[in-house]
């Protein structure tokens, strides 16, 4: 194969020939990355250069060097095996830019085989500011600032919301000695918004630190601010920090409870990224965070969850959490197949690509979860026909809807699928809520229901919702 393509790549590990699929006229400094995986069958993975070198092999009476020294002084100094890819570069002049390799003339073998064709070479549009919606009104210097944070694409922020809302409008009719009034729920979730609105700012910008060096190589990622080298790495820390003192700003104005609460979920915010290299469930770290705010919605009204009086509460929270947990798994999965292709090129690991072949059946045991467990939370407080009629028949509905009819292999339809799904499902379960928050505060569930509207007070009497 060596004598047919003409070159040869001295990898850390082995000496390996290049592949006969590569397509010459692609080969660049980018294309060098790829060397460390040659030995294998995997899919390459995307790294720094360490010992990469192109060696020319024109005269078909050297043989391929048998060592690392060798190797080094055929590239013609030290410099050029095992240290930076700009050596290596300068030895791409040998290659010719034809769509095949040939030897020079006179160096012909009798079982020389005719030259491979190589493959369309794929382009890709430059990046181009955005010219409509929010941030196209921003100074130039803000707008990859902007894009950091998602701005422009806020569906994130609406799921890392949803939890939280859920989990307020469950604990509402639970508060003593009364129910919570429809103001401080409104100031609650108003708050919950502008903290998801920050945080997953502060998400998006670690996420895409660790990623810098992999999203050039994901269509879907590659305009990136990061990625396209717009902010520095050190200028996104900076924002990162300003990011999370912000955060600290709007925590602190909830009661005192919700900080020993929601402390623990910033060290789930760093681990997302780090599971994508490690793990082929990624999608379940970012559910334990995404998640966070379906146990937040209870102290924030005052409930402590680790109380003994509580137990049936700290139930209800679990169950609300575990579901949350199931549907940001189904949500982001069918996202993880916008990029399945391109992960599977850069070596990145998603439950997309290792449950490609039966995407279908996992999303339809992860809605049935996710309905199961949130009519758990509702069996925990004793909830009504309006939370079950509404909030699980319409996320079972929407779910099944969902899984039935999105189009995995069209990018297109994934994208719309997770941006309309979350009004969907996410909706149709807080409608449910609120339509069972309001029924309880409103006294029209008949006498003598157990449900959301009864708790005890401090005397032991039980006291009727009203």
């Amino acid at each position: 194969m060596a004598s047919r393509l003409g070159v040869r790549v001295i990898s850390r590990s082995s000496l390996s020939p290049l592949p006969e699929t590569l397509d010459w006229k692609q080969v660049n400094r980018s294309q060098l990355r790829l060397c460390g995986s040659l030995r294998t069958n995997r899919p390459y993975r995307a790294r720094p250069i360490t010992t990469c070198c192109v060696i020319p092999l024109h005269d078909q009476s050297k043989r391929a060097p048998d060592s690392l020294k060798q190797a080094r002084s055929w590239c013609g100094s030290r410099k050029s095996v095992g240290k930076t890819a700009a050596p290596a570069q300068t030895h791409l002049s040998n290659i010719r830019s034809s769509s095949s390799v040939t030897s020079p003339p006179g160096t012909e073998t009798p079982d020389s085989t005719p030259p491979i064709p190589a493959p369309p070479t794929i382009t890709h549009p430059p990046y181009t500011p955005p010219t409509t919606g929010l941030i196209s009104h921003l100074p130039a210097s803000w707008i990859p600032y902007a894009e950091l944070i998602r701005l422009d694409k806020p569906t994130g922020t609406y799921y890392l919301f949803f939890p939280c809302l859920f989990s307020t409008l469950l604990a509402a009719p639970h508060t003593t000695p009364a129910i919570t009034p429809p103001l401080t729920i409104l100031g609650t979730t108003l708050l919950f918004l502008t903290g998801a609105l920050i945080m997953r700012g502060a998400g998006c910008t670690i996420n895409d630190l660790w990623d810098r060096n992999l999203d050039p190589h994901v269509t879907r990622t590659r305009h990136r601010p990061l990625a396209r080298r717009a902010i520095t790495p050190r200028a996104a820390l900076m924002f990162t920090s300003a990011q999370l003192l912000t955060g600290l700003a709007i925590l602190v104005q909830f009661p005192p409870l919700v900080i020993p609460y929601a402390i623990p979920s910033l060290l789930l915010v760093g681990l997302y990224p780090l599971a994508k290299r490690v793990t082929h469930y990624p999608q379940f770290v970012l559910g334990l965070t995404f998640s966070w705010g379906a146990i937040l919605g209870f102290p924030a009204l005052g409930i402590d969850l680790l109380s003994a009086a509580n137990a049936d509460l700290l139930t209800a929270a679990a169950f609300l959490y575990a579901s949350c947990v199931s549907w940001t798994v189904l949500y982001d999965m069918i996202y993880a197949h916008m990029d399945v292709r391109d992960d599977a090129a850069a070596g990145i690991k998603s439950i997309a690509l290792r449950h490609r072949a039966s995407t279908k059946a996992v999303l339809s045991g992860l809605a049935v979860m996710q309905v199961s467990l949130l009519a758990g939370a509702g069996w925990a407080v004793g909830a009504g026909p309006v939370f079950f009629g509404v909030s699980c028949g319409g996320a079972a509905v929407s779910l099944g809807l969902m899984v039935r009819r999105v189009k995995l292999e069209d990018v297109r339809d994934c994208w719309w699928w997770f941006r309309n799904g979350c009004w969907f499902t996410g909706g149709v379960i807080g409608v449910g809520l609120a339509g069972e928050y309001a029924v309880r505060l409103g006294g029209w569930y008949w006498d003598g229901e157990k449900g959301m509207g009864s708790r005890k007070n401090e005397e032991g009497e039980e006291e009727e919702g009203r």
